[in-house]
């Protein structure tokens, strides 16, 4: 057997005469696999010596060779390093056509019958290739269907780390939400909707899966609620919905979607889109929801606000160079849109009826009063009172910018009991006063000698932060606000001065 004179041959770099000597092999005994062998590594060197894009034609006339072999499972290592090789032109294909989806499919075509090694590395690096070339590809789903998410390896669910020092998203949950984008329902021609019900159904239990077992994931249950909704099941949408939206509650697109989960409550879509609009974004991306939000408020015939909105996302469009759709230009004709007159902006009224989207989170967090007793502004946390059995402290520069002591807040906090930490849901300031139990005014005489840096009004204490701002004297008269407080010494409760007039 000339098994040893080949490879002398390939390693010398005489592929023609490899070749030749192979074929004649093969062509003397075509049932032989020891030949068949032989010949494989030679297709092989000429895939490894044509695996630039520009010799395309090439690299895949070889790759037909080898499916024209018919080799086992038994020929592991010869599949394994099959695997690689199609995964680097796969990847130097993506480079030069990113949007080229024929040539990765032709070459998928071709390696589908191959018995590659799975789960293997090399079967996750072919993987990571088809996957970066097809994501955005119609054929995705038949792809990964071929591929197999059963064969994803425990590595293959774990952050990448890259060669900087930053990290990815695992492949294996782009593969999961990339299968759930491709199963949504699209049109494919006016009035005909593509959508495989059963295969969503199916699909939504392999999301289930990957949810329990990974709920450091962010977005399966985001596209698993996408799906629910696609099947008109409201209910359990909004259920798988709402964790996830508490979590990314500062991204315009989830309260767009929180609101398709209330088509028949228009003032809980309102606010859903009042809070959406009150994320941070640019503005090139928030053009969609401004339009759902415009054609909300001209049913509810509130025109200056609507007019606001139409003329924010036609500048935002045409900055871009992007084409107003017809719905915009249609409304810029009518009666109302002439007559309004547009303010700059309309943030004061995503302020005012946003209330009801951040209880849509928190349904058993209620609004309520509190009032800042103290700051502290280099690390942004404040401590709040709102009764004698509620107070704590949180970091504040997420919802307002600056915060005094003495202001009064409207605020949605989770957390419970006296001193510890809340997390903040909502904060909004007011002019409302609590009862007298928790805030009151005061006016008469201070008590204070001459060596102490506090005094007292009565039972109200006057701190020293006071003291050294006003510099009241012994006996003058003077007036505040009062809040109570807590006097860990004595262990009662009593009150002190925030504020002095």
């Amino acid at each position: 057997m000339p098994a040893k004179e080949i490879k002398e041959l390939r390693q010398s770099g005489k592929l023609e005469e490899a070749l030749e000597m192979a074929k004649t092999e093969l062509i003397a005994d075509p049932a032989n696999i020891w030949a068949k062998r032989n010949i494989s590594w030679v297709y092989y060197d000429y895939l490894k010596k044509n695996e630039i894009p520009s010799q395309f034609d090439e690299f895949c006339s070889w790759l037909i060779e080898v499916g024209n072999l018919q080799l086992s499972i038994e020929d592991k290592m010869f599949f394994e390093n099959l695997s690689w090789q199609t995964g680097k032109m796969i990847f130097a294909l993506h480079k030069e056509h990113p949007a080229d989806f024929q040539k990765p499919t032709h070459i998928l075509e071709i390696v589908k019958a191959f018995p590659f090694p799975k789960p293997s590395e090399s079967y996750s690096f072919l993987f990571k290739a088809f996957h970066k070339s097809l994501k955005e590809s119609d054929n995705y789903n038949q792809f990964a269907d071929w591929w197999g998410f059963d064969n994803l390896r425990q590595e293959d669910y774990e952050k990448e780390k890259l060669a900087d020092g930053k990290e990815i998203m695992s492949i294996a949950e782009q593969a999961y939400i990339t299968y759930a984008k491709h199963l949504l329902p699209k049109q494919v021609q006016p009035g005909v909707i593509n959508f495989d019900r059963e295969k969503a159904e199916s699909f939504i239990l392999s999301l289930d899966s990957v949810i329990k077992n990974y709920p450091q994931y962010q977005y399966p249950p985001y596209f698993k609620a996408k799906l629910l909704l696609a099947l008109g099941d409201i209910e359990s949408m909004r259920s798988t919905l709402i964790p996830f939206a508490k979590k990314k509650k500062n991204d315009f697109w989830v309260w767009d979607l929180l609101s398709e989960t209330y088509p028949d409550d228009k003032e809980k879509v309102l606010s859903c889109y009042c809070k959406g609009l009150t994320c941070q974004a640019p503005e090139e991306m928030i053009v969609g929801l401004r339009r759902k939000m415009a054609s909300l408020l001209v049913q509810k015939k509130l025109f200056t606000e609507a007019k606001t909105e139409i003329d924010l996302l036609t500048r935002s469009l045409q900055s871009k160079g992007f084409r107003i759709p017809q719905e915009v230009l249609n409304w810029r004709e009518q009666e109302w849109y002439k007559k309004a007159s547009a303010k700059p902006s309309n943030t004061e009224f995503y302020k005012k009826h946003s209330g009801i989207a951040d209880g849509l989170l928190f349904p058993g967090v209620t609004v309520e009063l509190i009032i800042v007793e103290f700051v502290n502004s280099d690390k942004k946390i404040l401590n709040f009172i709102a009764s004698k059995t509620r107070s704590g402290f949180f970091k504040y520069d997420r919802f307002i910018r600056k915060v005094e002591i003495g202001d009064r807040f409207l605020a949605r906090l989770e957390g419970t009991g006296s001193n510890t930490r809340y997390n903040v849901i909502s904060l909004e300031k007011t002019d409302k006063l609590p009862g007298n139990e928790i805030l009151r005014g005061f006016s008469g005489k201070i008590r204070k000698n001459d060596n102490q840096t506090f005094g007292f009004v009565d039972d109200i204490f006057i701190e020293p932060q006071l003291i050294n701002k006003y510099k009241p004297a012994n006996g003058t008269d003077i007036s505040g606000t009062a809040i109570i407080s807590f006097n860990k010494k004595k262990n009662e409760w009593g009150w002190k001065a925030i504020k002095l007039f």
